[in-house]
């Protein structure tokens, strides 16, 4: 896993202090899968990747699917176990504690940028 920040790209604050980013195929495959809920100031991002499954999760996630410039062209709320979302446009996606969108205040149209830890 690559750890970094999500900034705002228009101000450069920081919105998500603690990313994981995938480094592999392996990595992408299990997502959050068999992990602890993610910590409120916490995401995984996952790329290349327009698609997930929440199969044999224990808790609920939101999503943020990203396009290729780091701009959120879809949020999903509260995605619970035993469900799939995708977006086909989207080349990334963070996965987040169940509230998180809100609680970070993600919004459709909003452009992150990766800062590297």
């Amino acid at each position: 896993m690559i750890r970094g920040r999500l900034h705002r790209a228009s101000d450069h604050a920081c919105v998500i202090p603690r990313v994981s980013r995938t480094a592999g195929p392996l990595e992408r495959m299990r997502g959050l899968l068999g992990a602890p809920q993610p910590a409120p100031d916490a995401a995984l991002l996952i790329a290349p990747c327009s698609a997930v499954h929440t199969l044999f999760m224990a808790y609920a996630i939101d999503l943020a699917f990203l396009a290729t410039d780091w701009t959120i062209i879809r949020i999903i709320r509260s995605l619970r176990p035993w469900r799939m979302a995708a977006c086909p446009s989207a080349v990334m996606v963070l996965e987040l504690a169940d509230g998180g969108a809100d609680r970070l205040q993600l919004t459709r149209d909003l452009q992150l940028e990766w800062h590297d830890d």
